[in-house]
C-alpha cells in the first residue's frame, strides 16, 4: 500500500505538461502523478541539451526509490488537480476560487486527504485555520 494516493489516471502519467502552478490551494482533489525533476548542472545525466527535465511515477514509492538512487535528482513532487481551491491574495485574505487549476505540491501535503464537501467553506468560516 502507498504512503500517498496513486495517480487517479495510470495512462495519462507522464501525458501532462511540465509547466504547473506551485503550491497553494490548500486542498486538492485529484492525484495526476509524481515527477522527480533531474538537473544536469547537479549531476543528471545530460538527455536534453542541459535542460532540466523529469520523470513521471504512479506511486510515490517509485519516485522515491528513483530520486534516491539518481544524481541530480529532486525529492519527488505530485501534480495534483484542483477543482476548487483558495487563493490567498493577501495574508489572512482567503478566496474560494473554482475551475481546472493544475500545480506541483509537496508530497507531505495530501496526508490531509482530497477535498470534501463544505471544507473550503468552513476553512474560510474559520479565518484559514486548521
Amino acid at each position: 500500500m502507498s504512503r500517498y494516493p496513486t495517480a487517479i489516471d495510470p495512462a495519462m502519467v507522464g501525458e501532462y505538461p511540465a509547466y504547473a502552478k506551485s503550491g497553494a490551494g490548500y486542498f486538492f482533489d485529484e492525484v495526476l502523478e509524481y515527477r522527480v525533476w533531474c538537473h544536469p548542472q547537479r549531476g543528471a545525466a545530460d538527455e536534453f541539451d542541459g535542460e532540466d527535465y523529469y520523470y513521471a511515477f504512479e506511486i510515490y514509492e517509485e519516485a522515491l526509490e528513483f530520486a534516491e538512487q539518481t544524481a541530480g535528482a529532486e525529492a519527488p513532487l505530485v501534480l495534483i488537480r484542483q477543482w476548487e481551491w483558495i487563493n490567498e491574495a493577501s495574508p489572512g485574505e482567503f478566496i474560494h476560487e473554482r475551475g481546472e487549476r493544475v500545480a506541483e505540491w509537496l508530497p507531505e501535503w495530501l496526508v490531509r486527504g482530497a477535498r470534501q464537501p463544505g471544507q473550503i467553506e468552513a476553512f474560510i468560516a474559520r479565518g484559514g485555520c486548521g
